[in-house]
C-alpha cells in the first residue's frame, strides 16, 4: 500500500546518526552524503568520532527530496522547489508552473517512449524468430544514419 502525502510517517526524536536518518527518510546512506555534497541539505554536525548527526528538520528536507525524485523531478528542480519551500513569502504560482512545466516534459518522454515500444513490437512482429539468421531487428540497428 502506498502511504499518502498527508499522513507522514512520525519521525523519532533526533539527533539522528547516518542510518537513522536513512531509515526515518527512505533516502540511502550514499545518496544522503551525496545531497549534503550537492548542498542540497544542510552539512550535518559531527560527533566527536566525526559520525554525522541529521535533525529532524534534515529527515524532513531528505523525505521531501525523495518524493520529488520519484515523481521524477531533476536535481535542479529539486533545488529551486527546495528553496520555494523554505520560503514562507513565496507565490504558489512559481511552483504551479514548475510543476506543470514538468508535466509537459513528463508527456513528451511518454510520448518518445511510446514511439520506441511500438518500433520494436513493429520489429518484433516481422522477426521469424527462428533458426535462420536473417533479423530485421539487427538490420534495422545497423542502419546508417539512423543515430
Amino acid at each position: 500500500m502506498t502511504r499518502r502525502a498527508d499522513r507522514p510517517v512520525p519521525v523519532p526524536s533526533g539527533p539522528h546518526t547516518i542510518g537513522e536518518a536513512a531509515a526515518a527518510s527512505g533516502v540511502s546512506a550514499k545518496m544522503i552524503r551525496h545531497y549534503e555534497a550537492m548542498g542540497l541539505i544542510p552539512a550535518a554536525a559531527r560527533t566527536d568520532s566525526n559520525y554525522r548527526l541529521y535533525a529532524n528538520a534534515d529527515v524532513h528536507r531528505l523525505r521531501f527530496i525523495k518524493r520529488a525524485r520519484l515523481l521524477g523531478f531533476s536535481m535542479k528542480q529539486i533545488e529551486v522547489l527546495l528553496g520555494l519551500w523554505a520560503d514562507p513569502g513565496r507565490s504558489s504560482r512559481e511552483v504551479k508552473t514548475l510543476a506543470l512545466a514538468h508535466a509537459d516534459e513528463l508527456e513528451a518522454r511518454i510520448r518518445e517512449m511510446a514511439a520506441m515500444r511500438d518500433t520494436l513490437l513493429d520489429l518484433a512482429r516481422n522477426c521469424r524468430g527462428d533458426s535462420r539468421p536473417d533479423c530485421p531487428i539487427l538490420a534495422d540497428l545497423a542502419q546508417p544514419g539512423c543515430a
